[in-house]
């Protein structure tokens, strides 16, 4: 979706799917961690070096990562018409 498009929803609605975005990729990054995370690194998680659950502040964060992530990667590729 071209960003002419979306920035003629207006405001509220862009406001509203940018905190939908978070909200399920907060809840994604959460589920994820906790069923691969311990899976993966058991003797890391023993040990400490890894947490087997997060916080809703470190998913948040983490969610932010990938959105920058992903806005980075749309803005670097160019619209073939």
């Amino acid at each position: 979706m071209k960003l002419k498009n979306i920035l003629m929803l207006g405001l509220p609605a862009i406001a509203l799917w940018v905190v939908a975005i978070f909200v399920l990729g907060i809840f994604l990054i959460k589920w994820f961690w906790m069923w691969t995370i311990p899976d993966l690194f058991p003797g890391a998680v023993a040990s400490g070096l890894v947490a087997a659950r997060i916080s809703w502040w470190t998913a948040l964060k983490l969610a932010g990562l990938v959105a920058l992530l992903a806005a980075i990667t749309n803005i670097s590729k160019t619209d073939k018409v």
